[in-house]
């Protein structure tokens, strides 16, 4: 069985080993040695500061809305997994999308200010599949309207634009460290800001602590166990394999896919990506679901993601999208993994192809 990824897991005696030191103290969470080694290890690697690991990726955005004490609405994106929005909901705001690039598939930031009202506190943009926004772009809309801004970057990992760790960008980003993601802890996720927001946001992933017996905070349980964080520092020594083998399956796939008629991402210029995911872009979605079927019927299960667009789901104020919806019925993830074999590779294009005569 072929999946759209695979964890990528570390020899069991490596992992095992870094965490007997956590074993050996007895000391399993509430930022141990490993967490604050894994810490200090990712802004080294990734050329960031302020970094604070959490259990997952998801209430890195939670608690960047509740910290920042964003209220009323927040411009967001359609086209991003269900976790951009549901946090913005789920914190009391109101999303109000803004439709996408048709190549980018991030954000259309020409099309941000005409959805600004009085109302609206931030831009919550997401850097799709590793794909930067136009970062500059909405950092300058939201200076000239006072508005904060979040990127989701949960597929960011090691992504760089102009030379820059694409987190150092805004006035928070969050990563997921998922089991998924190219660098991973199991579980587990990031969040980075800037330095004035610091102590608050580090406050509210810790239950609104500070010190041991005070609080000057709300705040939520979101800390990294050791566990998890000996996963990640198992996985780290391997990021450069990690990358090159991703990279191997990506230029494969670019190199059979030339003339294809198949759709595929463009890379903002200046960035150096991280060869998170490939996603295709069919025709319509009857041809989607005719590879897809395909696929599947030799045991090779792709992925419709991001589907559906975040703007039709159930509980949000219904406005049409058209790039965005129409990319969601059309967009599929292929497999991409370390150790993904040649011949599966073969066989994956090979099927796409002739499902397109």
């Amino acid at each position: 069985m072929i999946n759209v990824t695979k964890t990528f897991l570390p020899p069991q005696k490596e992992y095992e080993a870094v965490l007997s030191r956590a074993w050996n103290t007895g000391w399993m969470t509430n930022r141990g040695v490993l967490v604050r080694e894994l810490e200090a290890k990712l802004q080294t690697y990734l050329g960031t500061t302020n970094i604070i690991a959490m259990t997952n990726g998801t209430l890195p955005l939670q608690i960047a809305i509740k910290a920042l004490g964003l209220k009323g609405e927040i411009v967001t994106t359609p086209f991003s997994y269900v976790a951009t929005t549901s946090s913005i909901v789920w914190e009391g705001c109101t999303p109000v999308f803004v439709d996408i690039h048709s190549e980018y598939l991030t954000i259309d930031e020409t099309k941000i200010e005409a959805a600004i009202t009085p109302r609206t506190s931030a831009i919550l943009a997401t850097h799709v599949f590793g794909n930067p926004c136009d970062i500059e772009a909405i950092e300058s809309i939201a200076k000239k309207h006072n508005l904060k801004v979040i990127y989701d970057a949960a597929h960011c990992f090691g992504v760089t634009y102009k030379g820059v760790s694409i987190f150092n960008y805004g006035d928070v980003s969050t990563c997921s460290f998922h089991a998924t993601k190219l660098f991973h802890t199991g579980e587990g996720g990031a969040l980075f800001c800037k330095p004035n927001y610091f102590e608050t946001m580090y406050s509210h992933h810790n239950f609104g602590h500070d010190g041991p017996e005070n609080f000057h905070s709300q705040g939520v349980n979101a800390k990294m166990s050791e566990p998890q964080a000996a996963m990640g520092l198992a996985v780290f020594p391997y990021m450069n394999t990690i990358l090159e083998e991703r990279k191997k399956v990506v230029d494969a796939y670019n190199n059979a896919f030339i003339n294809s008629g198949l759709q595929l991402m463009k890379i903002r210029e200046y960035t150096s990506w991280n060869y998170s995911y490939y996603p295709v872009i069919f025709k319509d979605e009857n041809q989607l679901l005719k590879v897809k079927q395909a696929l599947e019927s030799v045991s090779i299960f792709p992925r419709r993601y991001f589907y559906p667009s975040l703007n039709t789901l159930p509980y949000v104020e219904k406005h049409t999208m058209e790039v965005s919806e129409s990319i969601s019925s059309r967009v599929l993830c292929l497999p991409l993994y370390v150790g993904l074999e040649q011949k599966y590779l073969k066989q994956i294009v090979d099927i796409i192809k002739e499902s397109l005569i």
